[in-house]
């Protein structure tokens, strides 16, 4: 039985030969498929790695094999290999939009420093009240 948030059969087939094979010696390595579904939970759900239910391990190992993965370009290799295989079965249809629309930003999102005011200044003395500059 699959659960909601993990890797069918099917999936796992294609994704077990993408995984860098494990090459470590000492301490057994976890199973990459419950550290995979472990880590398709957590991205699924958007908690916390200590959230991650114990059933896919320790929540370190998660994390750690996660950036592993991330930073030695595993998942980017993933989508690549998959998305090659799809495109030459003609099962990914590449549409481009392309339009001249335009969304102008506020000022302040274009996160640039501010020059000079260009508001009047209003400078408040004891005796007279507000004074403009």
């Amino acid at each position: 039985m699959v659960r909601r948030h993990e890797l069918s059969d099917a999936e796992w087939a294609v994704l077990s030969r993408l995984l860098p094979s494990s090459g470590t010696a000492g301490r057994p390595q976890s199973d990459d498929r419950l550290v995979l579904n472990g880590i398709v939970w957590k991205l699924r759900t958007g908690s916390a790695w200590r959230d991650v239910p114990e059933r896919y391990g320790s929540w370190q190992t998660l994390y750690t094999r996660f950036r592993r993965w991330a930073l030695d370009g595993t998942f980017t290799r993933m989508l690549k290999a998959i998305q090659a295989e799809k495109d030459a079965a003609g099962d990914i249809d590449w549409l481009v939009s392309v339009d001249s629309t335009i969304v102008r930003a506020h000022q302040h999102a274009t996160g640039g420093k501010r020059g000079p005011s260009t508001r009047t200044k209003r400078v408040i003395t004891p005796s007279a009240g507000p004074v403009e500059d």
